[in-house]
């Protein structure tokens, strides 16, 4: 058994896709509409049969409640795996990225980093260093 897709919930799936792509350099997997609604993935450019990112509308009031909470509390929607934290934060944070935590040593060789990814959601980036 693996994971093949999880989602985060976003207000804007346009800005999403701009912020997820643009930004942070994922590439578009799948984008479908049915009605209303909207299939919209992104993958790791290094991993394009891996791991679908859902970026799912947030529509239903139970999600939305959700989302605020979570992110009023400061708790990270996601976590993506960096090669360096630090230099990852440099490199966002040249972009205008705005960080809510900066890279901090939260156990022994576990380095992460938060922000705000500007569709509701707090994401947190990490590395293990070896």
């Amino acid at each position: 058994m693996k994971i093949i897709l999880t989602r985060v919930f976003v207000d804007d799936q346009e800005r999403a896709l701009k912020f997820y792509t643009g930004t942070l350099g994922f590439v578009k997997k799948n984008d479908v509409s049915a009605g209303d609604y909207r299939w919209l993935t992104v993958v790791s450019p290094g991993d394009p049969n891996g791991t679908e990112l859902l970026l799912e509308l947030n529509d239903n009031p139970v999600v939305r409640a959700y989302q605020k909470g979570i992110f009023e509390q400061g708790i990270p929607a996601a976590s993506f795996g960096v090669e360096d934290t630090h230099a990852e934060y440099e490199r966002l944070k040249a972009q205008g990225v705005k960080f809510t935590m900066e890279p901090t040593e939260v156990v022994d060789r576990v380095i992460i980093a938060v922000f705000d990814d500007t569709c509701g959601n707090l994401i947190q980036i990490q590395t293990l260093q070896k």
